[in-house]
């Protein structure tokens, strides 16, 4: 066995791997063919470096090296196997480019990652498939992460990935951005990508941190290409007003030891304003489409959080009507658990914590640790310390990230208290 890395290059590869991943397999696609491909050698190129990093040293630019690395395998391949030239896919054909589909590809978007995310997201596959498979590649997440994204289990989430490649190869779907005639069928698989992977790097689904600061500002860099692509779309615009309105608030998030603090104990005036202004005027934009889409909504509720001077100057009563509205556009067993809570501050505590007691019941939230962490707060507030106990315990087994861990631990111990 070779010797293990030393730490300082251990840790420079894992670095590299949050934050590079993206660029490496989506510049190594064109190179590979194909997807499976493209992973592998990527894969490759990551190993490679903890051996060669060691001998020569960590490069200035680690993206660059694994990017080079990684196409170099992949053109060694091509070179061993011609008969894996004959079979490459159309992924590298150009010649079936619409009129004008070139042009929009490498003038406007230079970046690979959002070629990777329009491949992903064609209409041949579920929309399911498109998110769950760009969130895969694009952000490197594991694919046991992807599945909590999405509530489901690792072995079913892996099966749907591996069909949403098998399908992009069948399909032989081209890497490119499609021409603007082909946008509007594309674009609702590609916000919801671009809203994960927001949502995902602002609730970390595992590890130490609250956050994956990476994945959220990847995320609102993609929201801000799609922004630039399609200037005049409502639901580009409410996308980025809602990315920009909830990451606002992330220095007020943790305390100076990087304990978690809910919105109603958080520092406001640590929340960026200038993002505020920028969501907002987004906001309004999106709103005035007819009917407002879910995106909007979503930015909508975030807005009234952000002007609100106080936790008790909030407008619950508006914030449980944008909740009615977003159910309507939006049916999903997360968004009743919001309006759930909602309705708690804007009615009374016990109506909220019926609601929340109906929604146990529901298979989907069945290892949503936010249901079980909701109801121990009602629970407090409505006296009812035995009972918060119990939720908090469920909330503790289920929780994602070690930041969530310990607030419940916090809030545990204070009512053993």
């Amino acid at each position: 066995m070779p010797p293990a890395a030393s730490p300082e290059v251990a840790a420079a590869v894992a670095d590299a791997h949050r934050r590079e991943w993206a660029f490496v397999l989506a510049a190594t696609v064109r190179v590979a063919g194909d997807i499976d491909s493209a992973e592998e050698t990527v894969q490759d190129a990551y190993a490679s470096a903890l051996s060669t990093w060691d001998e020569r040293g960590i490069p200035a630019n680690p993206g660059a090296w694994l990017t080079v690395a990684a196409r170099r395998r992949a053109l060694d391949l091509h070179r061993r196997a011609a008969t894996a030239r004959r079979a490459l896919p159309k992924l590298l054909d150009t010649s079936t480019d619409p009129p004008g589909g070139a042009d929009l590809d490498a003038e406007a978007f230079p970046d690979d990652r959002l070629r990777l995310i329009f491949t992903c997201c064609h209409p041949a596959l579920a929309l399911d498939a498109q998110v769950a498979l760009t969130l895969r590649l694009l952000c490197g997440l594991s694919t046991a992460d992807v599945a909590r994204a999405f509530l489901l289990s690792e072995a079913t989430m892996a099966a749907r990935i591996t069909r949403a490649k098998r399908k992009i190869a069948a399909a032989h779907i081209p890497f490119r951005v499609p021409a603007m005639s082909e946008l509007r069928d594309r674009v609702d698989g590609v916000l919801s990508v671009v809203f994960l992977v927001f949502t995902t790097g602002h609730d970390a689904p595992s590890g130490d941190g609250l956050m994956r600061r990476e994945l959220a500002d990847r995320g609102l860099d993609l929201a801000r290409m799609l922004r630039a692509l399609l200037p005049g779309d409502a639901d580009v615009a409410g996308l980025l007003a809602l990315v920009l309105l909830t990451g606002a608030r992330n220095a007020a998030r943790q305390d100076a030891h990087g304990e978690l603090v809910l919105m109603e104990h958080q520092d406001r005036s640590k929340w960026d304003r200038t993002a505020i202004v920028e969501g907002v005027g987004l906001l309004r934009e999106a709103l005035a489409s007819k009917p407002p889409g879910r995106f909007a909504l979503m930015a909508a509720i975030a807005a009234v959080h952000d002007e609100s001077g106080s936790w008790e100057e909030t407008d619950w009563p508006e914030i449980l009507g944008l909740y009615e509205l977003l159910a309507a556009a939006w049916p999903t067993p997360v968004v009743e658990l919001n309006r759930a809570i909602a309705l708690g501050f804007a009615i009374g505590f016990a109506e909220g914590l019926a609601v929340l007691d109906l929604l146990g019941a529901d298979p989907r939230l069945a290892r949503y640790p936010y249901l079980a962490a909701a109801r121990g707060d009602f629970l407090v507030r409505l006296g009812r310390s035995g009972a918060a106990r119990t939720a908090f315990d469920e909330a503790l087994i289920l929780a994602g990230n070690d930041a969530e861990r310990r607030f419940l631990q916090a809030r545990l111990a204070e009512l053993a208290g």
